[in-house]
């Protein structure tokens, strides 16, 4: 009982106090009124305006959402553009092939003529930031049903976005923090000629692939480069050869000095989406049952693709990128389901809501208003969990058969036809085949009919009865068994050859439709959806609905009752900074990790000819002679290094800064036993990975021979001053 009072105590206190100074993703343009004061205790020496200003060049002006899907900033006057291997990998495996193959060997242009256009990439800035929560919650009451609320949101919203102060060549988008209780306004510039400078072959952008990701020690090099490049007035423009390199308003100096033990560090980027703030059964089923489900069917998916890809350089090439995809968040989540395990997370969530009721009872006022959303909350998560179950394992298992993406295509070209005859057709028509397009050129149907064997088993023997398709019972029922059905599907349709379904959307509208609701997969597809929506989708979303309403309470209601905490929003891509000391960590027993890695650590886990650890030659001469340049250290290589900054996805390529502001390093990863983060940060194993800026110059300039790229930038050496 004793200890059992210590530890309630200790919570309580770590209740009673502000964020801790490793938490949070802060929006900018607020640092100066809730972060300033910490960061500096920690060592920082610039002030907030350095970092966010609309009236002068700071640092988010180097910042850039690269894609829509990571980060990247800019490093130089000429538009450069330094992010992460993986951010760049689709636009390096759109250039390669097997005469070029450039995931294996490297690009590096030489000069601007041989940078490679990237039609669909585009590169985001930050304008300003503003709080408009008033304006888009005007006319918003308590009584309103979600479907009022958010519609009289969407409304003013758009409003907001009319009267928005903006040139004619920026945009904006409004989004909603805390669960949709305040509003902020983004002004963004957007540049869509971002070409292809530069990236490692993947032996060193991409070292340890599978089995290094989310681990820690790490030696990976995960950069590429790009250059942003715009009209002849420096404004965004559609790719031409008439464009020129962008000059930024504010480019990053990098610092040559490294880091040590406890040295600030700074994050700046777009992390995707956090969850900090659930109700703990919300935690327990992530935990128990979603990631559990979801690891499974990756885990069968992975299987498959890698025995292909081992046998097969091309496949090996077309399945690359959706191979790592998948990995990505197979192994994240089993990291993730260990780190709430190991931390107690659930345990801890509910101690927080007993102090969280306990407060409530005790004030009048939040009694009426808050006294029951715990119990609420507990009966709807009771209510998803079957459903969540189901969701999971629908989406989970038709996104990895290709073959009912196609399909699902197909069946739009009815619908259109079928609502608006041969003219709304015709015009779904283009969308059809640009999609089909981009599925085709990474599509192998070997491959896609052996994730349909493997899957669809899955699908019918891990899941309630009602859950499951009626067609695909009775095809199965035909076939006798999953190979054979199988078999059947792939042998019944011409949509796995590109070249024959091009061929076939060339018909007259009347007579290509027959020809789509003829095929035995175009109708599994729809009945597999039409199961889905009947007896999962529809409520799902009602008891969706009846969550986020009750969460968006518990949000307010958190931060009314707990006034002493310093709350931060949940990350949902947009602009952030988040900030820690560099430090090592404890993940189990009589394991210490320090906090950083070296070239000697690649040349240890160096396998000749190995998938995953190989090792060029030159690199290896490189080592051998220790020829690092400037870039070495006590002469050692560099390599990676970790900090307690709270990340996530999205901020992959973002930069990493000293107390200056200067460049560090580059982020790419978070440890396997951190990776629970995205729901219950813990300071004493979440960490994030970063790539020393020594590396990627070392890389570029000593490996690659592309010292032009270099000479572009402007490299510093802070702590000698």
């Amino acid at each position: 009982m004793r200890y059992l009072k210590i530890f309630l105590v200790t919570v309580l206190i770590f209740v009673r106090t502000a964020a801790r100074a490793d938490e949070g993703m802060w929006l900018p343009l607020l640092l100066s009124k809730l972060n300033e004061k910490q960061m500096k205790s920690l060592g920082m020496k610039i002030s907030a305006k350095d970092i966010y200003s609309i009236n002068s060049g700071s640092l988010k002006d180097a910042i850039v959402s690269f894609g829509g899907f990571c980060t990247g900033e800019i490093i130089s006057n000429k538009g450069l553009v330094l992010t992460n291997h993986h951010c760049g990998f689709d636009a390096v495996q759109n250039h390669s092939t097997l005469e070029h193959n450039y995931i294996r060997d490297g690009f590096w242009a030489k000069n601007y003529s041989e940078e490679l256009k990237n039609p669909t990439l585009f590169a985001t800035f930050i304008v300003r930031i503003e709080d408009v929560s008033t304006l888009a919650l005007s006319g918003v009451t308590t009584n309103m049903s979600e479907s009022e609320r958010q519609s009289t949101i969407d409304k003013n919203i758009n409003l907001i976005r009319t009267n928005a102060k903006k040139e004619k060549y920026q945009d904006s988008f409004v989004r909603g923090f805390f669960e949709n209780n305040q509003y902020y306004l983004f002004v963004t510039e957007t540049y869509k000629d971002v070409r292809l400078v530069g990236a490692p072959p993947s032996s060193i952008g991409n070292f340890g692939k599978d089995t290094d990701n989310w681990m820690w020690p790490r030696h990976t090099g995960d950069f590429s480069m790009f250059r942003i490049y715009a009209g002849k007035d420096n404004k965004p423009a559609e790719y031409s050869p008439e464009n020129v390199p962008y000059v930024p308003k504010k480019s990053l100096s990098i610092s040559l000095d490294g880091v040590a033990e406890n040295d600030f560090t700074m994050v700046f980027g777009f992390p995707g989406r956090t969850m900090e703030y659930l109700y703990s059964a919300a935690v327990e089923q992530i935990m128990t049952v979603n990631d559990p489900a979801k690891i499974a069917i990756r885990d069968k998916a992975l299987n498959v693709i890698d025995g292909f890809m081992r046998k097969d350089e091309q496949i090996k090439i077309q399945y690359a990128a959706k191979y790592a995809s998948i990995q990505n968040s197979y192994k994240k989540w089993q990291g993730e389901v260990m780190g709430l395990t190991s931390t107690n997370a659930v345990g801890k969530k509910r101690t927080y809501e007993a102090e969280f009721q306990k407060r409530v009872d005790a004030n009048p006022q939040w009694k009426e208003q808050y006294g029951s959303l715990l119990r609420h909350l507990d009966d709807a998560y009771s209510a998803l969990k079957p459903h969540g179950y189901a969701r999971d394992y629908y989406t989970e298992i038709v996104s990895r058969i290709e073959l009912f993406t196609i399909a699902s295509q197909m069946n739009s070209l009815v619908a259109a036809y079928e609502k608006e005859g041969e003219k709304g057709y015709k015009t779904r028509l283009d969308q059809v085949k640009n999609i089909l397009s981009g599925i085709y050129e990474e599509y192998n149907a070997a491959v896609d009919q052996k994730l349909f064997e493997t899957l669809m088993a899955m699908y019918i023997k891990d899941q309630e009865a009602r859950y499951v398709s009626p067609l695909l019972k009775e095809f199965l029922n035909d076939a006798e068994d999953f190979n054979k059905l199988a078999v059947k599907i792939f042998d019944a349709t011409n949509l796995d050859d590109a070249g024959a379904t091009m061929k076939w959307l060339d018909k007259p509208a009347a007579e290509a439709v027959v020809d789509i609701k003829k095929q035995l997969v175009v109708q599994l597809q729809q009945d597999l959806l039409k199961t889905y929506q009947a007896q999962v989708q529809g409520k799902l979303n009602e008891i969706q609905s009846s969550i986020n309403k009750l969460q968006r309470t518990y949000m307010q209601a958190q931060m009314d009752v707990f006034k002493e905490k310093t709350f931060y929003p949940d990350a949902n891509s947009t602009l952030r900074v988040t900030y820690g000391n560099v430090k090592g960590y404890n993940p189990r027993d009589g394991v210490q990790y320090g906090f950083y890695t070296y070239l000697d650590g690649v040349m240890e886990k160096y396998k000749p000819g190995d998938y995953e650890f190989d090792v060029p030659e030159k690199l290896r001469s490189l080592y051998n002679a220790k020829d690092f340049g400037q870039y070495g250290s006590n002469g050692k290589m560099p390599v990676c290094f970790i900090a307690r900054n709270h990340t996530t996805g999205g901020n992959s390529g973002s930069p990493a800064l000293d107390a200056y502001g200067n460049l560090i390093g580059l982020n790419f990863d978070r440890v396997w036993e951190g990776t629970m983060s995205d729901i219950n940060y813990d300071p004493s194993i979440c960490r994030n990975i970063m790539v020393d800026i020594r590396y990627v110059l070392f890389i570029v300039d000593k490996f690659a021979g592309a010292s032009h790229l270099v000479k572009e930038m402007k490299l510093v050496h802070p702590k000698k001053k």
